[in-house]
């Protein structure tokens, strides 16, 4: 019973970042390059699977205005077809004269429909043209709230714009080695009460079956008051840490990835932030450290962005 218990408890205090121990596949990361989850999800429902909302506030820009460009494209057409169908005599005001064909008219009164400018030159007669044009006029309310609402969270949404050195390294430090990750801040905004965390990922065989093993790697410091320039993360390779004795070879061998998490405070919003990193055992670097990255004119400071991977060679302690 009490062989039991002590095997619970020891359960209790393995580290684990949530993908569990049977993700040892030899060819997968588990966090990819952008920050995102390497994680496919099957037998989702299909609201879940779509999740519009998410993709809509979190895809890119001019993806976002294509998606928004064709959805107005394709109401006005599936309601000029319906006018069109109708019959253009229904349209007060339709004139050939003008150039456009009576589809096109029947177009371009509903994108004013749509959109309630109504210009007034062309208006619906009767009772069924009157009707269609007051459900589009309702399904343009509804769909302009939501455009609006879209474009404020897309504008509210704190993005982080953390770069990441290309490698993570193991350079000399103080009298022993240290993995050594750099960071910097792309935007201007300041953040603040920022936090860092490393684990360190590997497979490893207990009692003839592989697992999934995950370490916290402690810092030489894991959080910083104000995250002005640059920040170099240091876990120190002292005797008691798990990456004594590792090599290239033995990383790749074990399948072996540094886990980077990132929080922070952007002091515009008061919003907290969040960004993630993964480094494979092909993007770690053994004998080199990063080169000055932040240069001091007369009243202020210059950091340059461009060499925040720049490394040169040097002999391990």
């Amino acid at each position: 019973m009490a062989k039991r218990i002590n095997l619970v408890e020891r359960e209790k205090q393995r580290e684990d970042t949530g993908f569990g121990t049977n993700a040892i596949s030899t060819n997968a990361r588990l966090v990819n390059q952008e920050g995102n989850f390497n994680v496919k999800k099957i037998g989702q429902s299909f609201e879940a699977k779509m999740n519009i909302f998410h993709r809509l506030i979190t895809m890119p820009w001019a993806k976002f205005y294509l998606y928004i460009l064709f959805f107005y494209m394709c109401v006005n057409l599936i309601f000029g077809i319906i006018y069109y169908s109708v019959g253009v005599e229904y349209l007060q005001g339709v004139d050939a004269a003008h150039g456009l064909s009576e589809f096109w008219e029947a177009f371009y009164f509903s994108s004013q429909t749509l959109t309630t400018v109504g210009y007034g030159r062309v208006s619906p007669v009767g009772q069924l043209v009157n009707f269609i044009a007051a459900i589009e006029a309702l399904i343009g309310l509804m769909t302009f709230a939501i455009m609006t609402g879209l474009l404020y969270g897309r504008f509210s949404r704190p993005v982080p714009r953390i770069l990441y050195s290309d490698k993570a390294l193991i350079s000399p430090y103080l009298d022993i080695n240290a993995l050594m990750v750099r960071i910097a801040n792309e935007k201007s905004n300041q953040i603040i009460n920022a936090e860092a965390n490393l684990i360190f990922s590997r497979n490893e065989t207990i009692n003839g079956e592989i697992k999934r093993k995950y370490y916290n790697l402690p810092l030489e410091r894991s959080k910083v008051k104000f995250f002005a320039t640059s920040w170099t993360i240091v876990h120190p390779i002292t005797e008691d840490s798990v990456l004594v004795g590792e090599t290239l070879a033995s990383l790749r061998a074990s399948d072996a990835e540094i886990l980077l998490t990132f929080e922070g405070t952007n002091d515009t919003f008061a919003d907290p932030i969040h960004s993630r990193k993964s480094y494979m055992y092909d993007e770690v670097e053994i004998g080199r450290k990063f080169l000055p990255i932040l240069d001091s004119q007369e009243n202020y400071y210059i950091l340059d962005l461009n060499k925040l991977s720049e490394t040169e060679a040097v002999l391990l302690n």
